[in-house]
């Protein structure tokens, strides 16, 4: 019996685990940042160096077979570790020069964070800076990111992370639209107005129901789920929405709306995993977006 090793070339499992979690040859691709003919290519050079089929070719693409789906969490796992060692070697460094990966909501990223993000740079020039702009949870212990913001407590184990404080939320409209519509006196009379909201996301919904609002998707005049979008249209008078409430008094001509409307305000953390928090230039990174961001959470409505 053959009992020879294999070495794993990691780029062949990585497509792998890819089509396994993607579902599809085109959707890995996209994932990856790849062609469809290269994963395609690597998902045969892989079964032809384990002398085994991992998926059935069909006419709708590619099903996993039963060793496939075995196989799955082995390679998820080495995955991790390989994240893991590579966090561990990049938190070894103590030069304040290279790259620092930060993740963030799209309203923060977009209207928030580029004057903290000029402070940064003046402050440390030799760090780099990426950001991401995302409504999702990036992975930190799989180094989508090495410091997210997020507007709740981070759960990831091994992580390092640091409430800020919270952040007031408001109804709000710009005044071109109160002028045209009038402005809402009561909370009936705002619920009863043109409302931006998001389309497949529940959160303003679920918000409403908790302050006695049986609220649907139905009732957005407009509705996207980028919170970017939602902003952008408000700001131009296009209905009222719901936003920030240092963002609102930042923006000329919007106008903050209802003020005994008692919407629950949102925590916001900064995190990163402890591995690479031990990193200086990401450690002090780490540290100015702490400070700098405790303005836009210390507004009281009034």
């Amino acid at each position: 019996m053959n009992t020879t090793i294999i070495e794993p070339d990691w780029f062949l499992w990585r497509s792998f685990l890819a089509v396994m979690e993607e579902g599809s040859l085109s959707a890995a691709a996209r994932k990856l940042g790849a062609s469809q003919p290269t994963i395609g290519r690597h998902i045969e050079e892989l079964e032809n160096s384990l002398s085994a089929v991992l998926f059935d070719r069909t006419g709708r693409g590619l099903n996993p077979t039963p060793l496939a789906h075995q196989m799955l969490n082995s390679v998820r796992g080495a995955k991790s570790a390989l994240a893991e060692a590579q966090l561990m070697a990049s938190g070894s460094t103590q030069m304040l020069d290279g790259t620092v990966r930060i993740t963030a909501s799209q309203v923060l990223s977009h209207h928030i964070l580029p004057g903290i993000l000029k402070k940064t740079r003046q402050t440390y020039p030799t760090i780099q800076l990426e950001i991401v702009p995302s409504d999702s949870a990036e992975n930190l212990l799989l180094r989508e990111a090495d410091i997210a913001i997020r507007m709740f407590r981070p759960s990831q184990l091994d992580v390092v992370a640091k409430k800020i404080g919270l952040v007031p939320l408001c109804a709000c409209a710009h005044q071109s639209y109160l002028d045209r519509h009038g402005t809402p006196e009561t909370i009936d009379d705002l619920f009863g107005h043109e409302l931006l909201g998001l389309d497949r996301q529940e959160d303003i919904i679920k918000v409403a129901r908790m302050i006695g609002f049986e609220l649907k998707r139905e009732d957005f005049a407009v509705r996207t789920d980028s919170q970017t979008a939602i902003w952008q249209m408000a700001a131009q008078g296009l209905g009222v929405s719901f936003a920030q409430k240092s963002l609102i008094d930042s923006t000329p001509g919007m106008v903050r709306l209802v003020p005994e409307l008692n919407i629950p305000p949102m925590e916001m953390w900064v995190a990163a995993h402890k591995e690479v928090h031990r990193a200086k230039r990401i450690r002090v990174i780490y540290d100015l977006l702490a400070k700098e961001l405790i303005p836009y959470t210390s507004h009281q409505i009034t």
